[in-house]
């Protein structure tokens, strides 16, 4: 039986990666750490701004680690373990984490900004270019 996707028409074609980045999205659960996404106000260039804003409270600028690999934002945070303290309760867990986000072509990273327990990532998406390419046809006899 032949499963139905909507990038299955026939009208779309080299959507296959699209469809394979989203299968792999729908499959990534853990909520940790939270975050929120937000569209700022465009400045005066009037390309789209968004900002990307996770909880990382108790990580320093060394725990965590902000990259680009191929279209995605990848962000690591590892706390290393304190030997010399002796907790009576731990309640507050030094925990690694690894947070993807899927970026649409054109889409750049402009900065992170650490503060008060808040990583702020932005990201830009400049108008593109209108390109229009007259094709030739050639006519064979």
């Amino acid at each position: 039986m032949t499963r139905l996707t909507p990038f299955s028409n026939p009208l779309l074609l080299g959507f296959d990666t699209m469809e394979k980045t989203l299968e792999r999205v729908s499959k990534s659960g853990d909520g940790y750490p939270p975050y929120n996404i937000e569209r700022l106000k465009p400045a005066g260039c009037g390309s789209e701004r968004l900002r990307i804003t996770l909880a990382v409270a108790g990580f320093t600028d060394d725990d965590l680690d902000v990259t680009t690999e191929e279209n995605q934002l990848v962000i690591r945070g590892k706390q290393s373990e304190d030997a010399e303290r002796d907790y009576l309760h731990r309640g507050i867990a030094a925990r690694q984490f690894q947070r993807v986000f899927v970026l649409a072509d054109g889409m750049r990273v402009v900065g992170a900004e650490l503060k008060n327990g808040l990583l702020s990532v932005d990201l830009d998406r400049p108008q593109p270019e209108k390109l229009v390419r007259k094709i030739n046809i050639s006519v064979k006899d």
